[in-house]
């Protein structure tokens, strides 16, 4: 563990969150974060070797900074896993688990992110961009509908609640996504900007209400889709009406961060980007692809935190310091929770 845990109101740190170019921190990279000293790091398979490989990288990322920087990763399992077998435990796609538990969704699904929990930990990471609170519908998007947990509003939540608790549970932070709700999307946001026209009374009763029920969740992702309904020029990350809607309607009151501010849904240079971010109410802006100079233009635009964004991520930073769960007894409990599953089935 390295000194500076919880000391985020004290020294803020930048206002993003970087990622890295592979296995191992090189020399510029080094320097670099421990100038810009980011809020903390995510993770891609690009990162990942084998166990020990990924530990040593986390640590050397902490020590980069000098403080107990949290460590994201994207590890919902099925197709968006960063982490994979021979080293960690291969899942099926979220809405697939949740289909085949039946009534059993909510105990499953708890059950699986306690489990992850425990392997991230393990690996020194403590954050997990998930649960995916997106409801599905018939023309959501490839990329998205398996991650998503159902189509309706009531069992998306009841699962994701189930999927922060689990996390939670291991002392992993879980990232409420894609908030207000991304599954009315009919396009790729990595590869252009999805436009929803749907109706305001409409999204409130299907795509927000999942996120409104979960706000008390301490960290949440902002989706790169543009609801005409709220502001037909831009997308939420970048749109001040649709974050005052977050912040005011939905109620989430914890650290809000963009999606991969590099993603193709996004236009203009990263820099502009960063400050519609910013300006529009995020507190954080996510940076993803490892690139040095376009980190570098990351951190010259972010800046540091403010002091508002600092205690909201000093507050759910705190909620990392709870006893990992043992991994043996929880692999116990879910063999026998399948068994069960099987036979209700």
């Amino acid at each position: 563990m390295c000194p500076g845990g919880g000391a985020v109101t004290a020294r803020r740190p930048g206002a993003f969150i970087a990622g890295v170019a592979g296995t191992a921190l090189d020399a510029g990279e080094r320097a670099f974060l421990a100038d810009a000293d980011p809020l903390g790091f995510i993770l891609f398979a690009r990162n990942v070797d084998s166990p020990d490989q990924l530990r040593r990288l986390t640590d050397t990322l902490r020590d980069a900074v000098g403080r107990d920087a949290p460590v994201l990763i994207d590890q919902e399992g099925g197709r968006v896993a960063r982490l994979r077998p021979p080293h960690w435990r291969d899942w099926p796609a979220p809405l697939e688990q949740v289909a085949t538990a039946g009534p059993h969704a909510e105990q499953v699904m708890r059950l699986r992110y306690a489990i992850i929990a425990t392997e991230l930990r393990a690996a020194g990471i403590d954050v997990n961009c998930a649960p995916c609170a997106d409801v599905a519908r018939a023309d959501t998007h490839a990329v998205l509908r398996n991650r998503c947990y159902g189509d309706t509003p009531g069992i998306v939540t009841r699962v994701a609640r189930a999927v922060a608790e689990g996390l939670l549970s291991g002392g992993v932070l879980p990232v409420l996504k894609h908030i207000p709700g991304h599954g009315a999307a009919t396009a790729d946001s990595h590869q252009e900007l999805p436009r929803v026209d749907l109706p305001e009374p409409a999204l409130q009763a299907v795509d927000f209400t999942p996120f409104a029920a979960l706000s008390d969740l301490p960290m949440a992702m902002t989706a790169h889709v543009v609801y005409a309904a709220l502001d037909p020029d831009r997308p939420a990350t970048t749109s001040p009406e649709v974050i005052a809607l977050i912040r005011g309607q939905i109620g989430f009151g914890g650290l809000l961060m963009s999606d991969d501010i590099s993603m193709h849904a996004l236009s203009g240079g990263i820099a502009d980007r960063c400050r519609a971010a910013l300006s529009a109410g995020c507190d954080l802006v996510l940076h993803c692809n490892g690139d040095l100079a376009e980190m570098r233009l990351v951190a010259e635009t972010c800046g540091r935190m403010g002091p508002q964004a600092a205690q909201r991520a000093e507050a759910a930073l705190a909620l990392r310091n709870v006893p990992v769960p043992d991994r043996a007894a929880l692999i116990a409990e879910w063999d026998a929770l399948k068994g069960a599953a099987t036979r209700d089935g």
